[in-house]
């Protein structure tokens, strides 16, 4: 009841003065609402444009519909940044905007650097296996990453970010059910442009970026060029050596082009290399040291070398067939390899370092045809996926005693055919449909996890298990969007979704086939109201989603293997809901914001013994999803304040994420997170650069991106079932308080 009543106190508190702000009143007395506040601000006497300012801009374009759309039109749960509002709040990777919506965790795993955990309205995935599937989707430049390595690496030029929540299978495909994180390049100007960055914070950190864009040919091609560096050397302190601990190194380079040979047809070539390198994690075993603190220890300090390459091609000719009709064809590559080694006991003997090796290399293509039709709206298309995939890795446990190695190979390819129609059948309604047939195969070897199951350093394996299957599925959506005025739209669909089954690439135990585990399918229901206020916009949402044959990772702590990890379909889950999301300005270039989010889910079915007693009985029902956070909610305050010669900007925001359970048996957990951020800028007249101090997470909470549990024995820290210390763990700890400064320039 406490969250819940703060929860409350900053929507309610948001929307009430949003009611009652000058141009509220202004509206209601008579005066012309055509006028907006950011249109008001725009007519001050400074040319620059303040944090304030950026996030007042209500020309957001959004493309959850795959074609562009403004943020309050779409009829689906959406939050979105553009290029300014992504610089507003320092946006790094993914995992800055972890915090900042509501039911959203866009967490690292922690075991593997980069490796993404996402989960949204508590529907996520629970692994660094790069054989188990997302529940949330991540698309770069229309093109789906093939497996959760390598997503939560920095990013920078980016023109926006849109996090979707909730089943997106109709337009997006499989492995969407908890929703999907559109990412957009910025493309190639046909004026010059140079920009850049320099920031310094806590680590010592240092970042820098830069872009040059402008013609080759004028009006018909058109070149950039970004890139990025920075070198972290390390935030924790390492108790085994007292030694700084965390270095990381990133680099990536990204050239682009953009041919317009005519006015209806534009081709757009993306390259990208990337290349990351550090220390392994830092493992906070909580049988030594306090959850609230970033006290750890480990005697090896292990790395990770990451590298990764990608291309992509894009083709977008307007065609008079159907009234603003597009033709769009998206091929991408990408090939990622990592390397780690980590020390995940935590304690200064060797008892648990685990090595792995991923490899893999991605294709697809989507054509597809967007246009309209008097009050017809359609988009059709087909696509294509196929995926190569190892991965191998090596357990020493036991003081180096034992070793154990194994992985797995695949071959994973999906066909996907898809179908939508927004028919507006009269001016206020609109009635959304789709539907979309999916294929897939996948054909592995996967060798057990054993004495001689790999030999690692030559990266191959000693299968034991050789399998194939194929699933598909058909997802439909149906849905009904009112908008009585432009200002006001009002929702509500059922849709299908339909996440991949599989195989377990770490299969620990020997007997334990490891798959095939089925697919699992959910039906989702969602009620949402998107309403423009003067100077904001408030958004709401409901939703229910069953999540049938629902796919958990039971993990099983086993002296002399660690940790033991079992893909099963457990049975049914209910997941509901609700979240809210307003953002105002109650005075000229002052922006207030508020997000809430309320998530409960529970077994409705059950098909194993989730808490490892014998029976499946009231106790497993009881259970609570890994990775659902209860309430999440936050509120950020921004100003501007013109000066002669520029504009001064103020921000703070609060966040708050509630308490979650990592493991099915509920042994390991997150404790809640208040995370405090804030920035002071000063932009010059002409826009031209932006000086920066910022702080984020100030009041050093503690964050971890796994908990799992390691056999209570002394051995790893542990005093036996009976002994009064917290269980032995695994937990990667996150940076806490870091302070920055920051210059950007745009020439």
């Amino acid at each position: 009841m406490r969250h819940g009543f703060k929860a409350w106190l900053v929507c309610s508190t948001a929307a009430a003065a949003a009611l009652w702000s000058p141009a509220a009143l202004a509206q209601e007395s008579g005066t012309d609402s055509g006028e907006t506040q950011s249109e008001t601000a725009a007519t001050a006497a400074t040319t620059a444009r303040g944090a304030a300012a950026a996030l007042e801009s209500e020309d957001i374009v959004v493309t959850a519909l795959k074609r562009s759309d403004n943020l309050q039109t779409v009829p689906v749960a959406i939050s979105a940044y553009g290029e300014e509002q992504l610089q507003a709040i320092n946006f790094r990777d993914i995992g800055s905007l972890s915090f900042t919506m509501p039911n959203v965790a866009l967490d690292d795993n922690g075991t593997s650097k980069g490796y993404a955990n996402f989960s949204i309205r508590g529907i996520g995935v629970n692994s660094s296996i790069p054989s188990i599937d997302p529940t949330v989707g991540l698309f770069v430049d229309g093109v789906y990453q093939g497996i959760n390595a390598g997503q939560v690496f920095d990013n920078f030029d980016l023109e926006a970010v849109e996090v979707l929540r909730g089943p997106q299978g109709v337009l997006f495909g499989r492995n969407v059910t908890g929703g999907a994180i559109l990412v957009r390049s910025r493309k190639p100007t046909d004026e010059f442009d140079m920009r850049g960055r320099i920031a310094v914070e806590t680590g010592l950190r240092v970042v820098a970026d830069a872009s040059v864009s402008g013609p080759i040919i004028e009006g018909k091609l058109q070149a950039k060029i970004a890139a990025y560096y920075s070198y972290d050397n390390g935030w924790f302190t390492n108790l085994f050596d007292n030694s700084e601990f965390g270095k990381d190194r990133q680099f990536i380079v990204r050239p682009m082009l953009r041919f317009t040979p005519s006015d209806n047809v534009e081709v757009l070539l993306r390259y990208e290399h990337g290349e990351a390198n550090g220390d392994g994690p830092a493992t906070q075993n909580h049988a030594l040291y306090s959850r609230d603190s970033h006290d750890f220890l480990v005697n090896d300090r292990g790395f990770f070398h990451n590298k990764w390459d990608s291309l992509t091609g894009e083709i977008n000719v307007d065609v008079g067939f159907g009234d603003e009709g597009t033709i769009t064809n998206i091929a991408g590559w990408r090939r990622f390899k990592g390397d780690t080694l980590s020390d995940l006991d935590g304690v200064n003997t060797v008892q648990f370092n685990i090595g792995t090796f991923t490899d893999q290399e991605q294709f697809s293509n989507e054509l597809r045809y967007a246009g309209t039709f008097g009050r017809l709206k359609p988009t059709i298309g087909v696509y294509y996926f196929t995926q190569d995939l190892t991965y191998l890795e090596d357990r020493t446990l036991a003081g180096g005693a034992v070793r154990r190695a194994g992985g797995g190979i695949g071959t994973f390819q999906t066909f996907g055919a898809f179908g939508a129609v927004d028919w507006e059948f009269i001016d206020t309604l609109t009635l959304n449909l789709g539907l979309r047939y999916t294929w897939e195969k996948k054909e592995v070897e996967i060798a057990t996890v054993r004495a001689g199951g790999a030999n690692y350093p030559a990266r191959t394996i000693v299968a034991d298990f050789l399998s194939e299957k194929s699933w598909n599925d058909l997802s439909p959506k149906i849905g009904l969007q009112w908008q009585p005025s432009n200002r006001t739209q009002v929702y509500g669909y059922f849709a299908k979704g339909f996440r991949s089954g599989g195989y377990n690439f770490r299969n620990t135990l020997l007997g334990a086939p490891p798959g095939p585990f089925d697919s699992e399918s959910q039906d989702a229901y969602e009620f949402g109201v998107k309403q423009r206020i003067p100077g904001g916009r408030i958004s709401l949402a409901a939703f229910q989603n069953t999540i049938k044959n629902i796919q958990r990772e039971v993990q099983v702590p086993v002296v002399g293997v660690g940790i033991a990890q079992l893909i099963q379909n457990v049975g049914t889950a209910r997941v509901r809901g609700f979240e809210g999301e307003v953002q105002f300005s109650p005075v000229d270039n002052f922006v207030l914001s508020g997000q809430v989010g309320y998530t409960d889910g529970k077994y409705t079915s059950l098909l194993v013994d989730l808490n490892g007693d014998g029976v499946i009985n009231a106790t497993d029902f009881s259970l609570k999803l890994p990775r659902q956070s209860p309430w999440t909610y936050g509120a950020s305050a921004t100003l501007d304040i013109p000066m002669s010669s520029g504009v001064v900007s103020a921000r703070v925001s609060f966040n708050h994420r509630d308490p979650a359970f990592h493991t099915d048996n509920n042994l390991g957990f997150y404790k809640a997170v208040d995370l405090l951020d804030a920035n002071l800028s000063y932009t010059l007249d002409d826009g031209s650069v932006t000086f920066s101090i910022y702080g984020k997470n100030l009041t050093n909470e503690t964050t971890y991106g796994n908990d799992a549990v390691l056999p209570d024995t002394a051995a790893f820290g542990g005093d036996g079932p009976a002994g009064p210390r917290p269980l032995p763990t695994f937990s990667p700890l996150g940076r806490g308080r870091v302070i920055g400064g920051e210059i950007r320039f745009n020439f």
